[in-house]
């Protein structure tokens, strides 16, 4: 399997639509990343958890409607083209 743009495109999109239907109270409390169990203090600087915790809660905001209309355009192309 070649490495090509389409490739990269959908490995992007299978990993942001894994980002947006992690559970928060399914899975990541149980991991210990759910956003209630990572209360920081004023002025302390963010940890790595903390970042990566705002990323995965940016991408289910701002990400969820695109991912739908990516989504369907992905599968028509792959019915249109095999």
């Amino acid at each position: 399997m070649a490495f090509t743009l389409w490739a990269l495109y959908e490995a992007t999109l299978l990993c942001l639509n894994a980002i947006c239907i992690l559970n928060e109270e399914r899975f990541l409390a149980k991991v210990g990343w759910a956003s209630w169990q990572n209360v920081q203090g004023f002025g302390e600087p963010p940890t790595v958890k903390s970042q990566l915790l705002n990323l995965i809660k940016s991408i289910r905001t701002v990400m969820r409607i695109p991912l739908i209309g990516l989504n369907i355009v992905t599968i028509l192309l792959k019915l249109v083209l095999g």
